[in-house]
């Protein structure tokens, strides 16, 4: 009994834990998303083509994603191992929708949404630890995109205020983000000496807090994840950083796009602040997707902004409306036809396999 007990609290004891966590999480946030959701009659107010609009920056944000994992799945194959296998954008596209609706709605968020992803890109034929090191790398290079923006909004930051029409801006900004985060991405791809000095200086500076990491192990830290991403984009550098840029700044236009339908003045600098720090918030698993601690988190730093706390309000809700909650029944249908594609094939390939009658069977 004492054996099957421990087996059952291994099994089961974490999840409770997850479980407990996220109540608690979803309760304390519980009041401002009911403030939140209490606010949706009024995105009738918007004009509508402002709705389509998002919709097209969030695809192409998704899209720079399946575009990412087409590339690290093509990764060479070593000495004796079979040449890889190309999966379609179909099949691409239906495994990330589907893991990640499931990271908005699963306890666990982003592990439960990779494990879906990766289980529905093995079924295809791909390699269980090419699937593994594809999905590490994606998650290493966006993570690493979102913590450059904040240091390249530093310059803008200390110039002075632009005009009253600055946030119709947004969009040229996330463009020239977008190149400079493509030149500093491909120079760290390719030159090891630039990767060991951020190293080095980040590791002074996280000493001052944290003893045990020295300027050494930090830059030996760092050099080892950029290497990991190399080697799973090796040939396709350039177009691997354009897709990582590409997935930041459309959802970055969007939340741009959101607060330009409800005619609110802000500096597309500060704004990016903002939603660098909501993204931060998503990777906190407290919540699924963070649900609740973004929405709060990204409206209280809009109003620190200088945007009005029902404007902050109402954007927020118009972009997460977009960006978080129409993917979780674009994902659901995905997965489904997923499932309908295997039912459907499975007994055609087991008949197709069987091997043909002869004579002595009739």
């Amino acid at each position: 009994m004492r054996v099957a007990g421990g087996a059952l609290v291994r099994r089961w004891g974490g999840r409770a834990v997850g479980l407990a966590v996220t109540g608690v999480g979803l309760y304390i946030v519980a009041p401002s998303m009911l403030s939140l959701f209490g606010s949706w009659p009024r995105l009738a107010d918007i004009e509508p083509w402002w709705f389509p609009a998002l919709v097209v920056l969030e695809t192409f944000s998704f899209a720079a994603l399946w575009w990412l994992a087409r590339l690290a799945l093509a990764q060479r194959a070593g000495d004796g191992e079979p040449p890889p296998v190309q999966s379609g954008w179909g099949t691409i596209a239906t495994a990330q929708l589907a893991g990640n609706a499931a990271s908005k709605v699963v306890p666990g968020g982003p592990a439960a949404g990779g494990v879906l992803q990766a289980r529905l890109l093995i079924q295809t034929g791909q390699p269980a630890a090419v699937v593994a090191s594809a999905l590490t790398a994606i998650g290493l290079i966006t993570t690493g995109v979102l913590l450059l923006l904040p240091i390249l909004t530093v310059p803008a930051l200390l110039v002075g205020p632009p005009p009253a029409k600055q946030l119709e801006l947004g969009l040229l900004v996330s463009l020239i983000l977008a190149i400079v985060i493509v030149g500093l991405g491909v120079t760290a791809l390719t030159w090891t000496r630039f990767v060991v000095l951020i190293g080095r200086a980040a590791g002074r500076v996280i000493h001052l807090v944290k003893r045990s990491t020295t300027a050494d192990t930090c830059s030996a830290t760092l050099v080892a994840q950029r290497d990991r991403v190399a080697a799973a984009f090796e040939g396709h550098w350039w177009k691997a950083v354009i897709a990582a840029a590409a997935n930041r700044m459309f959802d970055y236009a969007a939340l741009v796009v959101a607060l330009a339908a409800l005619n609110a003045h802000a500096r597309p600098s500060e704004v990016l602040l903002a939603y660098v720090v909501a993204q931060a918030l998503t990777l906190i698993p407290i919540t699924p997707g963070g649900l609740g601690f973004v929405d709060a988190g990204l409206t209280a730093l809009l109003v620190v902004i200088g945007i009005s706390a029902d404007t902050a309000l109402i954007g927020t809700l118009l972009y997460r409306l977009i960006s978080f909650w129409l993917p979780i029944p674009v994902g659901l249908l995905a997965w489904t036809g997923w499932r309908i594609h295997l039912h459907i094939t499975r007994p055609s390939k087991n008949k197709a396999s069987e091997p043909p009658a002869t004579a002595d069977d009739e």
